[in-house]
């Protein structure tokens, strides 16, 4: 595909989308490229959880679980602490009617790609999914749901398996008696604050919207996202970017190749996956940076 048909292919697609220039942090892109500094990431998990948080010795984005031939998971933001704590952190845009079942699966899919063969079942580290939604998945009108195991004849037993999932909604904003996360949830539904860590995200957010390369990615990822959706064959995102750019890249142009593989690679893919999309080899695509 030449560059001059590649421009305006993109330039089709991106009407489909948001602009990159009204991103906000409710929009999982922005949200992932904010989260990739440590020190707000940090700063937001002690706010949700309100505990102390490590060290953060690991922050991944958009981090593929894949096990076989079962369905695979891609974790918005992937991170953990010098404590051995593990958190996924997640901005869900649409309500799919399906969270719950979710939380489940993502938790089995933790579960089973932290834990090595041979290990013993008191390896498994502390996990927290934590989901942000612009809407009340439980329709109870709180701010914050925490779930834990609990005996259902007794519910102040508590089964210690590790395992905490929080669901936020924004929509309840006004409820939260926690000022920094009410700041944080009042921020999701577009309203401005004084809060300091608030600022922050502001801050870095501008900073985002001026990076020519973030808006490069933005740009290419909504193109074959927005073509696959078109076709029909988008079961979730990154199975629906590979897709779309099959599609879009069959001439197999290399230096757009090149340009895909780098923006799949930023997205969690394998190696081995890029290579079998992209048909580059598994040198250039280890040197993509």
């Amino acid at each position: 595909m030449s560059g001059y048909l590649l421009a305006n292919y993109v330039q089709r697609r991106r009407s489909m989308h948001k602009r990159f220039d009204d991103l906000t942090i409710a929009d999982d892109f922005m949200f992932c490229s904010v989260m990739q500094d440590p020190a707000l990431c940090k700063k937001l998990l002690s706010i949700v959880l309100s505990d102390t948080i490590g060290t953060i010795t690991k922050l991944q984005y958009q981090t593929a679980f894949e096990k076989g031939n079962s369905k695979g998971i891609r974790l918005d933001v992937w991170t953990g602490d010098d404590k051995g704590k593990l958190y996924d952190i997640e901005m869900q845009t649409t309500d799919q009617k399906n969270l719950a079942k979710r939380l489940r699966y993502y938790q089995s899919a933790i579960d089973v790609s932290t834990l090595s063969k041979g290990s013993d079942y008191n390896d498994l580290p502390d996990t927290f999914i934590i989901f942000f939604c612009p809407f009340d998945y439980v329709n109870a009108g709180l701010p914050m749901y925490t779930f834990k195991t609990m005996c259902a004849q007794n519910a102040r037993l508590q089964l210690p398996d590790g395992t905490t999932k929080v669901i936020l909604n924004s929509k309840a904003a006004g409820k939260e008696k926690n000022p920094e996360l009410k700041a944080f949830l009042e921020y999701m539904n577009g309203k401005k604050s004084e809060d300091t860590f608030v600022k922050e995200l502001e801050q870095k957010i501008a900073e985002i919207k001026h990076n020519d390369k973030r808006r490069h990615d933005y740009m290419i990822m909504t193109a074959f996202e927005a073509d696959a959706k078109r076709m029909g064959r988008l079961e979730g995102r990154s199975e629906g970017i590979r897709q779309g750019i099959q599609q879009g890249f069959a001439d197999g142009a290399h230096q757009k190749a090149l340009e895909t593989a780098r923006v799949l690679k930023q997205l969690g893919d394998s190696v081995k996956k890029i290579m079998q999309v992209t048909g580059l080899s598994k040198k250039e695509v280890e040197a993509l940076k």
